[in-house]
């Protein structure tokens, strides 16, 4: 089976940009297998960047090669404001996403509701071209986070308790967390919190900052397995301003047949976020490759 994989980091935008006007993925040699994606005939996954994204990507990735599909990776690419055009347009045919953030980038006046509510929303949102697959059981929802020093000290259990000490911490997320209407302005909306600092950092680098006292209260993914390696307190959430938050897969229409939805189907069925936070922590923690981590994972459910 013929696999390709992008350079890791690289945003995608540039890679299309130094090619100028022609398209990589026609340029790429190869064809056959059983997909519908890319110039080559692959498909092609992508993923966000950071970790339990690209892990991701690799598990759908290699179920759909496992069942003959000819499969292209594009790692790393950066936040859904980079990639969602290019899954549009069809240079990525498959993106490992979640329910509620997608329904929140295409309607960011959408009520919070079910997994079928909010699914159902996103297909009545999605352009003509796109779809969603069916969502995982695994979930992996936005947090507001601090230490159980800062807990304790300001007597936090929800993110509601921040609204009076805020103004004096400083709050360390991903750069779109400032904007998007689940993150800063939802907080402000939704609980009244408004921190007094916001921090845009690497989302690898969170965890460490918030160790470190750089931060006081964090915006880290529930499945990150330094929330409980650290002993970190995730604030609870009793507005659901995060919502839903499956994984679900997001296709471009015509580059992904039925056989290969199936595929992808299967595994979404089978993955849950015990496992996902499992895995988390073997790539993360343990530093093993998320290639390997995930092949594992696929033998071991029989996708592989």
């Amino acid at each position: 089976m013929k696999t390709r994989i992008a350079l890791a980091g690289l945003p995608l935008v540039l890679l299309l940009s130094a090619c100028g006007a022609s398209d990589p993925f026609e340029e790429e040699n190869g064809g056959g297998g059983g997909g519908e994606g890319g110039g080559s005939g692959a498909i092609v996954v992508g993923s966000a960047d950071f970790p339990e994204s690209a892990l991701l990507a690799e598990i759908y990735g290699r179920a759909l090669a496992a069942e003959g599909f000819e499969v292209e990776y594009q790692l790393n690419i950066g936040s859904r404001e980079v990639y969602y055009s290019q899954v549009e347009s069809g240079r990525l045919s498959v993106f490992p996403e979640y329910n509620g953030g997608i329904l929140a980038y295409l309607d960011n006046q959408a009520p919070v509701g079910t997994v079928e509510e909010t699914n159902a929303a996103i297909a009545e949102a999605l352009p003509e071209g796109l779809e969603i697959l069916e969502s995982s059981e695994a979930e992996n929802k936005d947090s507001i986070t601090v230490t159980p020093e800062t807990a304790e000290e300001y007597d936090l259990a929800g993110i509601a308790d921040l609204a009076e000490a805020a103004g004096d911490l400083a709050l360390g997320a991903p750069p779109e967390f400032e904007t998007r209407p689940q993150g800063v302005p939802g907080l402000a909306d939704t609980y009244g919190v408004e921190f007094g600092e916001f921090r845009a950092l690497d989302p690898a680098l969170i965890p460490q900052a918030l160790q470190d006292g750089d931060v006081q209260a964090a915006n880290l993914f529930t499945t990150d397995p330094q929330i409980a390696a650290q002993g970190f307190v995730v604030l609870e959430d009793p507005e659901n301003l995060f919502g839903a938050q499956n994984v679900t897969p997001l296709i471009n229409s015509e580059q992904v047949n039925e056989g290969a939805r199936a595929a992808l189907n299967a595994v979404s069925a089978a993955l849950t976020t015990e496992e996902l936070t499992a895995l988390n922590e073997r790539i993360i923690i343990d530093n093993e490759e998320a290639a390997d981590v995930a092949q594992e994972w696929l033998q071991e459910q029989g996708l592989a």
